[in-house]
Formats: C-alpha cells, structure tokens, sequence
C-alpha cells in the first residue's frame, strides 16, 4: 500500500511542477505571446478583404474591382413568384 501513495505522491509532484513550469514560461513569455496574436489577428482581418488590402484605391480608380455597383447584377437572374393569398383572406 505504502507503494501505491509514494506513486500518487511523485505523480502529484510532477503534474504540480508542470503546471508551475508552464504558468512560468507563459509570465516570462507574455509579450511575445500577445505580438503573435497581434498579428495573426491582423493577418486574419486584412486577409479577408481580398485585393482591397495594399492597392486597392487603384485598382477601384483604373476599374479592376469585381465589387456590385448596383445596377443588374444585385437582381435576381430568374422573376420571383408572387406570394400565395392564404385562404382566409380570399374574398367569397
């Protein structure tokens, strides 16, 4: 029995230093930490704008953007067909 507690003891001992050792590295390593999610989160928003992001007031302004400009093609392709009248509503 006494075989058993000194194993859970080493094991407690062990998963308490793990968890000091990596609250340690990430107190030492905090500033590089939050740069990297800077930047990915900045990497992640700009990504998403497509080629909006470095040059996009030329190429809108020499006409290369593929954006809607409000005319036809917000429509849709097919006419859509009118709402049913429910039955209550249908006159006698």
């Amino acid at each position: 029995m006494q075989k058993i507690i000194n194993v859970l003891a080493i094991a407690s001992t062990v998963v308490s230093a793990s968890v000091v050792g990596g609250g340690l590295y990430v107190y030492l390593n905090r500033a590089s930490i939050i740069d990297g999610i800077k930047s990915q989160a900045v990497e992640a928003a700009l990504g998403s704008l497509g080629g909006l992001g470095g040059a996009g007031a030329a190429g809108i302004l020499q006409g290369g953007s593929s954006l809607p400009i409000g005319t036809n093609d917000l429509s849709p392709d097919a006419p859509q067909a009118a709402p049913e009248t429910p039955q209550a509503l249908k006159p006698f």
